[in-house]
């Protein structure tokens, strides 16, 4: 089955889950409140994240780099945004570990040694030129 079915199928039913658990736990509005908490707490510390990521990529360009990780961490933080917007639990989990500067960097090493060993394994090639040669007496050896 496709991952991008089976998640789109999943991570409702995980977030339904969790409402259910959560709300049985603390109550209907503490759950509703938490949730708020929870996307107005992360879309803070992401803007905060995502400034000092700017402002670290700026620095690079000073020193005349390419900010390759600043603008990978970018998106990144965008993404966590998108997530602790999105109600639920699970999604917001997700969020802060990626807004979290420590493990968005391991999730980042994770990601981009995986995508490393990938293109190592395409690069299985031997690199040489090739001639056609055509039914000609002259050329024949």
């Amino acid at each position: 089955m496709n991952t991008v079915l089976l998640a789109i199928i999943l991570i409702p039913l995980v977030e339904i889950y969790l409402f259910i658990k959560i709300g049985s736990q603390f109550g209907a509005l503490n759950t509703v409140l938490l949730i708020f908490a929870t996307a107005i707490i992360g879309v803070f510390y992401a803007r905060y994240e995502g400034l000092n990521t700017l402002r670290s990529g700026f620095s690079q360009i000073v020193k005349n780099e390419l900010p390759a990780y600043e603008i990978i961490s970018g998106a990144a933080i965008a993404f966590a945004a998108l997530l602790l917007i999105i109600p639920g639990f699970a999604t917001d989990i997700l969020g802060f570990l990626i807004i979290i500067p420590f493990t968005r960097k391991l999730i980042l090493g994770k990601l981009s040694n995986n995508f490393k060993k990938k293109s190592d394994e395409k690069k299985n090639f031997i690199d040489g030129e090739f001639e056609d040669i055509e039914d000609d007496n002259d050329r024949k050896l």
